[in-house]
């Protein structure tokens, strides 16, 4: 199956909202939520993919023949490539009933383990979604992610505790989750979490501690002074704030600043090997890619996420070989112009 045929298929079943777009930029499902568009205006998430585009590749390639070795090692597992699936909730909401965020999750977390990444599994409302991804999980022998959203510090060990005995290798916390407008007004409610809270969260949790929705140099120290091992620099795909800044941009600042002591994943836009090379050479220890997931899980399942990957995979090996970086490590600033 190509890619192109991967897409065709996820048309078929993947509902009104979503386009499952040859290429996913924000354009075709602009403000509309429920589904996959961005907030207001709708226009952070094309900005989000729009910035990685201005970023080109200096080649260079009088270098000698090696092979490419895409493979990193974070938090103490190794990965056959810098990339995360990023966690999506509401998945019968925002995409297709083809799923339930339960099956959605079973496919992702099994798929992503077998083919030497792992995945964000999302978090909601109901419980038995958390329960249910503590299940992949533990199939997957803890290769995978749990992703709990900014409930109180009570929920939030409730949330954990069905989680926990899948030992994970690593915990998440989208804390730009509350300004989702579908979690707002709920009882108990997601909401922000202060310095010393996220502190107290971070304390319940026995595995590295990783936060998104960092978007600024004091958003990355706090989280560092709180606990976290790593962060995830995101606006959440533009679904929480209107007008605020691609991830591309803020990335160096934050990098410069947090990047010797944490883990630095970005996400928003990246939708080819090249955007993961610029992210990459801006910085970043790995990517983090949501919204192609979900078309390549309601198109293919297990298939679809091979030949997502496989697309990946190519197109990274390509512009390695292009400037002259054989292993991850060798990936640079100079090796890109902005």
């Amino acid at each position: 199956m190509t890619y192109a045929g991967l897409l065709e298929k996820a048309r078929e079943t993947i509902g009104d909202k979503c386009k499952a777009c040859p290429v996913c930029n924000g354009r075709a499902c602009g403000n509309k939520m429920p589904g996959p568009g961005a907030k207001g205006t709708g226009i952070v998430s094309q900005k989000n993919y729009d910035a990685w585009q201005k970023i080109e590749i200096n080649m260079d390639t009088i270098h000698t023949n090696n092979n490419i070795d895409m493979s990193v090692e974070l938090f103490g597992k190794k990965f056959a490539l810098p990339v995360f699936a990023g966690p999506v909730g509401a998945v019968t909401l925002h995409y297709s009933d083809k799923y339930t965020d339960m099956g959605y999750n079973d496919v992702l977390v099994s798929s992503c383990a077998k083919y030497g990444i792992a995945a964000f599994t999302g978090d909601g409302t109901n419980p038995d979604v958390m329960k249910a991804a503590g299940v992949a999980l533990k199939a997957a022998g803890g290769m995978g992610v749990p992703t709990i959203k900014p409930w109180s510090a009570q929920m939030v060990k409730e949330k954990y505790d069905l989680v926990k005995d899948a030992k994970p290798f690593a915990v998440a916390m989208d804390v730009d989750g509350a300004g989702l407008p579908f979690l707002k007004g709920l009882n108990p409610p997601a909401g922000f979490k202060s310095e010393s809270e996220l502190k107290e969260v971070i304390s319940m949790v026995d595995a590295p501690f990783i936060v998104k929705g960092i978007m600024t140099v004091e958003g990355a120290k706090k989280a560092f002074r709180a606990g976290a091992k790593g962060i995830i620099v995101s606006n959440h795909g533009g679904r929480v704030q209107d007008g605020c800044r691609a991830t591309a941009d803020v990335l160096p600042e934050i990098v410069k600043a947090v990047g010797k002591k944490m883990t630095v994943i970005v996400d928003g836009g990246i939708r080819c090997g090249t955007d993961i090379f610029k992210a990459l050479a801006l910085g970043a220890d790995a990517v983090m890619i949501a919204r192609p997931f979900v078309s390549a899980v309601v198109g293919a399942a297990d298939e679809g996420i091979k030949v997502l990957l496989d697309k990946y995979k190519g197109e990274l090996e390509d512009v390695m070989n292009m400037t002259g970086a054989s292993k991850i490590s060798e990936i640079k600033r100079s090796m890109i112009h902005c």
